[in-house]
């Protein structure tokens, strides 16, 4: 049994491994709680990027996707997480409600991947909208046929990650199979649920203009997708890799040129996307 921790504040971009070495593994995490304990990595109080307004992002533990570009890789394992209880997270939220209502911000949860630990984030995402804060969660929807009609009710955006149109290049890149996030991407339009869908642009991996081509053509028909955002590629979590004994095949991929950018954002202009 993990023993009971405290969240700490911090960054996306803090190494936290090995903290709760009896955790069980992210395939099958412990949802026989109800949710009242977790796994998180950290928080952040000022984020603009994850939502609109000012955001507090909570970055939890638990990945089953093992992206080759991850900047968080101490995010993939329930173990390198903090053991805490859900009434500790939300009563660390509720110190920051007020000024986040008056910012037009909220809550967003990352990670990691928030479905892993649906009972868990779902008891946040639901305290959260009782403090009146809009709420948000940063996924690939690869779990998405697991969240229930009653979780997805406590969120006002979604951020979903489509990280490529092709099967085999979106296996190549993250281990898994593309169908579920794009058969969770179809419910939110049905349900009419705001979607963000967030784009990682990695040049030799996700740049092929077909590939950009389908990911467009895919949403530009969905009227729940507010944005696209395009995502360059970046190496700041190569540091990770390097501590955690892992091979990093990206040492070599350089950061998307402005003119990749602009053809990848001109791409899904296009296709009728609102697109940044």
């Amino acid at each position: 049994m993990s023993h009971l921790g405290t969240l700490e504040p911090g960054s996306r971009h803090d190494l936290r491994v090995g903290i709760s070495p009896d955790a069980p593994d992210e395939s099958q995490p412990p949802e026989e709680t109800g949710g009242e304990f977790g796994y998180a990595h950290s928080y952040e109080t000022a984020s603009r990027y994850d939502g609109p307004g000012l955001r507090v992002v909570l970055f939890v533990s638990g990945c089953l996707l093992r992206c080759s570009y991850c900047h968080n890789p101490d995010t993939w394992h329930l173990k390198d997480g903090t053991y805490v209880s859900a009434q500790q997270v939300i009563d660390r939220l509720g110190g920051f409600a007020s000024a986040l209502r008056a910012l037009d911000g909220g809550l967003t949860i990352s990670g990691g991947e928030p479905m892993v630990q649906l009972a868990f984030t779902g008891r946040i995402l639901a305290a959260a909208k009782k403090m009146g804060l809009h709420t948000a969660i940063e996924t690939s929807g690869y779990l998405g046929a697991k969240a229930g009609d009653k979780y997805l009710s406590n969120l006002d955006l979604v951020l979903l990650d489509i990280k490529s149109s092709n099967p085999e290049t979106y296996r190549n890149v993250t281990g898994r199979e593309l169908a579920p996030t794009l058969q969770f991407a179809e419910r939110l339009a049905a349900l009419g649920k705001r979607v963000w869908v967030r784009f990682t642009l990695v040049p030799g991996f996700t740049d092929d203009p077909a590939n950009v081509d389908g990911i467009a053509r895919f949403v530009a028909p969905m009227k729940n997708v507010e944005w696209v955002e395009i995502q360059p590629f970046h190496q700041l979590g190569e540091f990770k890799w390097k501590a955690m004994k892992l091979g990093y095949k990206h040492l070599e991929t350089p950061t998307p040129t402005p003119d990749l950018v602009n053809r990848v954002i001109e791409q899904f202009r296009a296709a009728g996307c609102n697109v940044r």
